[in-house]
């Protein structure tokens, strides 16, 4: 599958190379592997739990990063363009920030979510939390070996760093606390992560059944991005609300509320790196300008008077 991908994305090059300048090799693959391969409910329909989510995963990274290579190797220098991947994430916010292990379960869920997929792409291997715990639950399930696939060390090499921008889709947060569920339950990708999601029940509700209004969330997310993975390039690739149920009228506040939570807090960085900017380089530059062009009047009037 890796090989039939790289074929196809080469195909899109070489036709639509001279137009398409920015690449998604993947959008949204955490949805293709787990409501794909785990609970099925999106295509192929496959309900192969703690087993079909991971290796769909381990598939679409390879094929994510051979794609990369292909793009670096026949058609960048001609084309100039960009390769990505877009990831869409919640955020998970500690149920108690004094509390340790929700903390740590905080970080286990975007580690399970947004790192499944951008620890192997920015570090070359997945994160360690999901190597420890799916390893220690499949070796409580009396399994030969991790349910997680394991890549080589010339798949690592490979993978590592084959991004020229991150996409990233969000659209709401989760509180998130530790939740311990006994490995006799069977293989699952929600019992491996051992937490529990809960709602805010003063959070706005939208649309659909489980987003929720929370600004804030999607200002840490693109923080956890930054420190995490060394401040890359980002595109906001998904974000939005669905339309209420029975709603049939026009005006739609809640939407205007929701996009405009989420782009202020968007703003907020790059505001400040602006203004920074400006500070930094403009406003010298002004002053500067200023001076000269008041030095060169000046001659000017001194020449007239003699």
């Amino acid at each position: 599958m890796v090989t039939y991908f790289n074929d196809y994305a080469n195909l899109c090059f070489e036709k639509f190379g001279d137009q398409v300048k920015h690449w998604i090799t993947f959008s949204d693959p955490w949805s293709i592997a787990k409501e794909g391969y785990e609970t099925g409910r999106h295509a192929p329909g496959l309900k192969l739990r703690g087993t079909g989510a991971y290796i769909a995963a381990h598939h679409i990274i390879k094929s994510h990063a051979k794609v990369w290579h292909s793009y670096n190797k026949a058609w960048r220098k001609t084309q100039q363009g960009l390769v990505g991947i877009s990831l869409t994430c919640n955020w998970g916010e500690p149920v108690d920030i004094t509390n340790p292990k929700d903390i740590e379960a905080a970080e286990r869920y975007m580690q399970f979510c947004l790192g499944w997929f951008a620890n192997p792409i920015y570090a070359g291997d997945y994160p360690q939390v999901m190597k420890d715990y799916i390893g220690r639950k499949s070796s409580e399930q009396d399994l030969g070996m991790s349910r997680l696939p394991v890549f080589s060390i010339q798949e690592k090499s490979d993978i590592k760093g084959t991004c020229d921008f991150l996409g990233l889709g969000h659209f709401t947060t989760r509180f998130i606390t530790e939740k311990n569920h006994p490995s006799r339950q069977g293989p699952s990708f929600q019992n491996d992560r051992d937490l529990a999601e809960l709602v805010d029940p003063n959070w706005p509700g939208l649309g659909s059944n489980w987003p929720h209004l929370v600004p804030w969330g999607f200002r840490r997310l693109l923080n956890f991005v930054q420190t995490q993975y060394g401040n890359p390039l980002i595109y906001v690739t998904e974000n939005g609300m669905s339309e209420k149920l029975n709603h049939i009228q026009l005006c739609d506040e809640w939407r205007i509320q929701y996009l405009k939570g989420y782009i202020n807090e968007m703003l907020k960085e790059p505001l400040l790196n602006h203004m920074q900017m400006v500070t930094e380089i403009v406003v010298p530059t002004v002053c500067t300008l200023c001076i000269l062009i008041s030095a060169v009047l000046l001659m000017f009037l001194l020449q007239r008077k003699s």
